[in-house]
């Protein structure tokens, strides 16, 4: 029993080391080719915006591209958790976790 508490333990101070370390990275997505590129840190934070001129001549499409690219990061940061938890858990699968 105290042996699962202390790997339930251990597991809790894996992952918040890994959120810090998460939260450091960045995840650049990107949509219409490269012309929109959003950059997100691992608390899906906008850190940088990225837009080829080219891109800016129709406003609707512009913002499709900026959603669609900031959707893009956030499934990187999102991939990332989720194989990074996988690997601790050694793929257990515990519900809620995604």
């Amino acid at each position: 029993m105290f042996d699962m508490i202390r790997q339930a333990q251990a597991l809790k101070e894996k992952m918040n080391q890994f959120q810090k370390e998460l939260e450091s990275q960045a995840f650049t997505g990107t949509a219409g080719g490269g012309l929109v590129s959003v950059t997100v840190n691992g608390k899906h934070e906008v850190q940088k915006v990225a837009i080829d001129p080219k891109a800016a001549g129709d406003a609707e499409k512009l913002q499709d591209l900026i959603k669609d690219a900031t959707n893009d990061a956030g499934r990187q940061v999102n991939a990332r958790l989720k194989a990074e938890i996988s690997k601790m858990t050694g793929g257990l699968g515990l519900p809620g976790m995604f």
